[in-house]
């Protein structure tokens, strides 16, 4: 490694402050506790910020988004245009190169349907005619999408951790560790090695209060927290087909997104009164609208939802509540995240809960999230005319704008967004979130926890 990679590596991996602190970062064991699930699944099914985070470990995207909203290569060596209408990511093999192709067209394809496939639209035939070359992947746009290389930096667009060929700053030792990688592209991570702990909200405190864990990922905010960016983001969906006309109109006045938000939703989380969240679309709350005639007889809805998800069971429930008083008698249909996501993609439910981890990107959210609403019809009339614009600000008002205006075509209705919060001992340093509000974990180091030095914990 040359002086200049060395130095690069210190800044990127957090140790300046460090260093001139006069505190020397040093390798070990790093113990983390979280309330996910052991072992993360597929990249695109792994979607809430925790399973994001864990999955990040051992897989990422081809790329990754810092804190500016600016990507840098990851998985990808290195990603160029060679001209206006092509990207191409130079991969640390042929084996990356083609693993990669073949996990997103299988994302794009019948067989493995995602609302994720949003990301990538705007490629020729949607992506699903990828291949590889040597070490190389050319992506071909169908129209002018100068977001597409900061949407391939979304975590479901990395490598199943089940592939051969997956990459990530550390290796997995099995369900409950990971160890530095030591050719990892960005930089081999300071610390040695992760230990990770699956736990529920209860065992999560206990093992914090006993200083079991160094790292505590999904704490409730509180003032020794930090949090990232809220973009995943609930929606209630529904099947114009099987529910009257005027459901939109019975929802909005029964339900209040604040007390929703606060009273059966887990922090750190905002109401969202528009398609997308407000780290995205800062609004106010409009005012809610009057309920539509009661229903005679009552109509039988079956509301589906994420079976793994503590916070879609109790909201399912406050809405089955809600829409009771009109006139709606709600069944709930808890399922497994794999089976809800291929109920949804055959349009085989009447109501259902969908939550999506959003880009920190206007037009590449909007993608996703009118793909989720089942109206993909919309994607090739709206995203060419956002990605005709240059000048990325003008292109993030434009999603804006369209996001407002397509609300009320779109069965689907916001309700929440959350973020993912952290809790870090004093002798953890280096932690930082990326524009997705991802903690960086590769980043941290370890302070020596001698006798006598501030902040080392004993």
């Amino acid at each position: 490694m040359t002086l200049r990679h060395a130095l690069a590596s210190l800044l990127l991996l957090g140790a300046v402050p460090a260093l001139a602190a006069g505190r020397v970062p040093y390798g070990g064991e790093l113990r983390v506790a979280h309330t996910g699930p052991a072992e993360p699944g597929e990249p695109a099914l792994a979607d809430s910020p925790t399973e994001a985070t864990l999955l990040g470990l051992v897989s990422r995207s081809a790329c990754r988004l810092a804190p500016d909203g600016q990507p840098s290569p990851a998985l990808a060596r290195e990603v160029t245009r060679p001209s206006a209408q092509v990207v191409r990511l130079t991969l640390p093999s042929p084996a990356q190169a083609n693993a990669l192709s073949r996990a997103w067209t299988r994302l794009t394809g019948p067989e493995s349907p995602s609302p994720y496939r949003a990301l990538l639209f705007p490629l020729r035939a949607d992506g699903r005619q990828l291949s590889a070359t040597g070490d190389s992947l050319e992506l071909v746009l169908a129209f002018p999408w100068p977001d597409l290389e900061r949407a391939l930096c979304h975590p479901a667009l990395a490598l199943p951790r089940t592939s051969p060929a997956v990459l990530g700053p550390f290796s997995a030792l099995g369900p409950t560790a990971v160890e530095a990688r030591l050719a990892w592209a960005e930089g081999r991570p300071y610390l040695d090695r992760l230990r990770l702990t699956a736990t529920d909200e209860r065992g999560l405190a206990r093992l914090w209060t006993s200083q079991q864990a160094q790292v505590a990922l999904g704490v409730l905010p509180d003032t020794d927290t930090s949090a990232g960016a809220a973009l995943y983001a609930t929606y209630l969906a529904w099947s114009p087909r099987r529910v009257p006309s005027d459901f939109r109109q019975a929802v909005e006045s029964a339900i209040d997104r604040e007390d929703l938000t606060r009273l059966f939703v887990r922090g750190p989380a905002v109401p969202m009164p528009y398609l997308l969240p407000p780290a995205l679309l800062p609004q106010p709350q409009g005012a809610r609208p009057t309920p539509p005639p009661p229903s005679q007889g009552g109509r039988k809805v079956t509301l589906l939802y994420d079976a793994g998800s503590e916070d879609q069971r109790a909201v399912a429930e406050r809405l089955q509540v809600k829409l009771y008083e009109r006139g709606y008698a709600v069944a709930l249909e808890p399922l497994p995240r794999a089976s809800l996501r291929a109920r949804w993609a055959a349009g085989e439910y009447e109501l259902m809960l969908h939550s999506l981890l959003l880009p920190p990107v206007p037009g590449p959210a909007l993608a996703v999230v009118l793909d989720a609403a089942g109206r993909k019809d919309l994607l090739g009339v709206e995203l060419p005319r956002i990605g005709t614009l240059a000048d990325p600000v003008a292109r993030d008002a434009r999603a804006r704008e369209r996001a407002l205006a397509l609300a009320a075509s779109v069965p689907m209705l916001p309700l929440y967004a959350q973020g993912l919060a952290l809790r870090a001992a004093p002798e953890v340093g280096g932690l930082v979130f990326d524009a997705q509000g991802l903690p960086l974990l590769d980043g941290a180091w370890l302070q020596p926890a001698v006798t006598g030095v501030p902040g080392a914990r004993r």
